[in-house]
């Protein structure tokens, strides 16, 4: 019970102080799960991170659900799930119940300019630590940076390209790589 009780509660403040979506809770759940509580290793979390992106649903409740699932199964998954939509959903809530022009007011207006600007320093910071921990390895740090490449060049010249599909290029490739020839491993010979 108190498993389950500290998924939910540890969810819940995930889910009630981060703003700006997955990518910028990913840090919160990464200094909770990985490195305080140590439910799950750091290559669960990347594993999870990307498993998350590629499945349908917002990619900090797929985090929070196999983290809970991890700990306490089925049970544990629902109640982390709960933690992670409950604090959300009744801030939503309130807000539409009470205030029909939240966002025209000039103190939320600008609050949420400075919000802008915090979301986009985590979401560099989950990636920066991300990369830091990857694997040593040139076959993911080449998909890795063709990717930031090419989605630079997205952006740059408005290309109507769907990141959905880079990432699916990206498992292709790597797959394919792999299918093939194996791996590169560090000394530079092929592991089968």
């Amino acid at each position: 019970m108190n498993i389950l009780l500290d998924l939910f509660f540890t969810f819940a403040k995930i889910g009630l102080f981060t703003f700006g979506g997955g990518y910028a809770m990913i840090a919160m759940i990464e200094n909770n799960c990985v490195e305080r509580k140590k439910w799950i290793t750091h290559d669960e979390m990347m594993n999870i991170t990307v498993i998350a992106e590629s499945t349908p649903g917002p990619i900090a409740i797929n985090c929070a659900t196999f983290t809970g699932y991890k700990k306490a199964s089925f049970i544990g998954a629902l109640i982390a799930t709960l933690g992670m939509i409950v604090p959300s959903f009744a801030i939503i809530y309130l807000i539409s119940m009470f205030l029909d022009n939240f966002l025209e007011l000039t103190i939320i207006a600008n609050a949420f300019k400075g919000i802008k600007i915090a979301v986009g320093i985590l979401i560099l910071d989950v990636a920066f630590t991300m990369i830091k921990k990857m694997h040593k390895k040139k076959l993911p740090r080449a998909i890795m940076l063709c990717s930031a490449i090419v989605m630079l060049c997205i952006n740059i010249f408005a290309w109507n390209f769907s990141s959905i599909s880079l990432m699916l290029i990206a498992a292709v490739v790597s797959l394919t790589i792999f299918v093939l020839g194996g791996t590169p491993d560090q000394k530079g010979g092929a592991k089968k």
